[in-house]
């Protein structure tokens, strides 16, 4: 019996999902703030706050200071925990549940399996969402006009306080639609670009073959999720004054943007949002193919163990 024949619980692989999400958002925090300040910049047509993703953390740091781009890292590690623990969870069950002894899944399964894992774990890190999107977006913000969260636990608390319990899930169907959209070029896509690679036998499963299909599936993703993701950013950041929304609904919001800033500002921020999905993508699944291999591995020589044991001496 090989490591590789090691079936690994549904447990674990819910806890290395969400624990490789957050190590990669150790690194990726700061792009994810100038992502969506930048997408929060022109908003109905005023002037743009950044004339590039450069400029935007130049002016952040100099305005805010050092550590400001890293706002929102406990909202952006809670939303690790909730949302990828259940989505990577959620997809390598699924996975394993419809592969047969001799190959995977064909594509079109791939791709629904990915997009079941994205709508649950949305669903369940919609929440954590809000609170990421409002915590760095703040410092654009007059300072009269700042939420001024201290971290994400104070935000999830004053959401539900001023504004009720389901504004927790403010922007919840946005947020599910771009991760159907995400994880169905994501996963699918990560897993088909890494059976093609080693289809090409010219390279062994590894570290190598896993770089190089997240970094394709990050540009893959990228291109496919944003319009929907500066929707959903919109609408989480929208404050409600007097009872009014500023956007009645994901479709106002597509409309208003594509109307006042023009159909290319649904890719406005592309760079950050490669930069930060890419290399997410990549830490994200080189951790978690390193950990699932490492549990094999130590599984495998406790069963290698007690076989020994068994043996009459």
């Amino acid at each position: 019996m090989s490591s590789q024949n090691i079936s690994i619980p549904n447990y674990v692989k819910f806890a290395f999902g969400g624990s490789a999400g957050m190590i990669a958002t150790l690194f990726v925090q700061p792009l994810d703030l100038v992502k969506n300040r930048m997408q929060m910049s022109g908003q109905d047509g005023s002037k743009k706050a950044y004339k590039s993703s450069f400029d935007a953390i130049k002016q952040i740091t100099k305005n805010e200071g050092l550590f400001a781009i890293y706002s929102g890292l406990s909202a952006g590690l809670l939303r690790q925990a909730t949302y990828t623990t259940t989505r990577l969870g959620v997809y390598t069950a699924l996975f394993e549940k419809f592969s047969s002894k001799d190959k995977p899944p064909s594509f079109v399964t791939k791709a629904g399996i990915g997009m079941s894992a994205g709508l649950i774990g949305s669903f369940v890190g919609t929440p954590t969402e809000v609170a990421l999107i409002r915590m760095t977006s703040d410092g654009r913000l007059p300072m009269d006009k700042r939420r001024n969260y201290r971290n994400v636990f104070h935000a999830l608390a004053r959401i539900v306080r001023e504004e009720g319990v389901l504004a927790l899930w403010r922007g919840c169907l946005p947020t599910m639609g771009r991760a159907a959209v995400v994880n169905l070029a994501q996963l699918a896509s990560y897993s088909q670009a890494k059976q093609m690679i080693l289809e090409t036998e010219l390279f062994n499963d590894g570290i190598f073959v896993h770089f190089g299909a997240s970094m394709i599936s990050g540009f893959i993703t990228t291109v496919a999720s944003m319009p929907v993701d500066i929707v959903k950013t919109r609408i989480q950041n929208m404050t409600v004054v007097n009872g009014v929304a500023e956007y009645s609904g994901a479709i106002n919001a597509f409309i208003r943007i594509t109307k006042h800033e023009g159909v290319l500002s649904l890719w406005k921020g592309f760079t950050p949002y490669f930069l930060r999905l890419g290399p997410h993508t990549v830490i994200t699944f080189v951790v978690l193919e390193q950990m699932n291999t490492a549990y094999k591995n130590v599984a495998h020589r406790k069963v290698v163990q007690q076989q020994k044991e068994k043996e009459p001496r």
